[in-house]
């Protein structure tokens, strides 16, 4: 099997090099690759990638993810998000590639206190979630055989994650604010990736299993209480931080450009019960990455 990764050097696309390597080939590129293109704001170079290497699976882990920049860069979240997804949907067509995508729960309009199932309206909030329901609409559209997996509050041992921001403030301030009227589940780039993997073996051997699915850690939290989970947590390995406590706020407490979903929780049963796996608690994960960076 040759796989063509894109976005290697994110959070989710590092973890992918990892998981992907068992089922063969891995092609790996991102906007700075040089002997193939793998740059998403270049649409004809993307183009030409695929139909050099004809993958057997093309999985996109790139993505234009500044929420709050996206609102004043419509035009470059479109091409990354939407508009170079719809060539790849082609182009995975025409060589009966399997396309593999990443998407969000942004797709959502954050309301109620239920978990939002696959077949949900769309109704996005903002330009990112917008360009991103864009970008599963043309797949959907273009390409016979995808798997596209709604994910959210992803974080990774590599890169900036929320984790390492709320260790390096609790370093710097006496107190924190953290806002609690937000609600999610904190899902790992390992869990993802290696889930991923997985789906792609069953879905080989059983076209019954393209569509949708929503990929999240099991368990729902908010801001505040993984912040707190992240602290206490670090406490009792004999970390010991200036921050004596931190307080709950609303998502009001912190005006943003883009408009943020207060409810991000996503039913993960679909997919359970698809690929046969049993999607483990947020703390999980959680805890064997603080491990990793303390």
């Amino acid at each position: 099997m040759k796989i063509l990764l894109l976005g290697k050097n994110g959070q989710l696309g590092w973890e992918l090099q990892r998981s992907l390597i068992p089922l063969g080939e891995v092609i790996a590129l991102d906007r700075n690759s040089t002997i193939h293109c793998g740059d998403l704001a270049d649409t004809s170079g993307i183009i030409d990638t695929i139909d050099q290497i004809r993958p057997d699976v093309i999985v996109n882990a790139a993505a234009y993810t500044a929420v709050d920049k996206a609102e004043s860069e419509q035009s470059v979240a479109e091409q990354i998000n939407a508009t170079v997804i719809s060539a790849i949907a082609e182009s995975a067509e025409k060589i009966g590639a399997i396309l593999v995508h990443f998407s969000t729960d942004y797709v959502f309009d954050g309301t109620g206190d239920t978990r939002w199932v696959e077949s949900d309206p769309i109704a996005p909030l903002n330009i990112y979630g917008k360009t991103k329901s864009q970008g599963e609409l043309f797949i959907i559209q273009k390409c016979s055989r995808y798997l596209i997996f709604r994910t959210s509050w992803v974080y990774a041992a590599k890169g900036k994650n929320f984790a390492k921001s709320i260790l390096a403030l609790a370093n710097q301030r006496e107190e924190l604010s953290v806002i609690d009227d937000q609600f999610g589940a904190p899902t790992g780039a390992e869990l993802l990736a290696d889930c991923t993997a997985h789906a792609i073996l069953k879905a080989t051997n059983n076209e019954k299993l393209f569509g949708i699915y929503h990929l999240v850690a099991s368990g729902t939290t908010t801001w505040y209480e993984y912040a707190k989970f992240v602290l206490d947590r670090s406490k009792e390995k004999g970390l010991e931080f200036k921050a004596k406590g931190i307080v709950p706020v609303s998502t009001e407490s912190f005006p943003t450009a883009a408009t943020r979903p207060k409810n991000s929780r996503l039913n993960n049963r679909k997919f359970q019960q698809a690929f046969e796996m049993t999607l483990p608690d947020w703390r999980i994960g959680l805890v064997r990455t603080l491990d990793e960076i303390q």
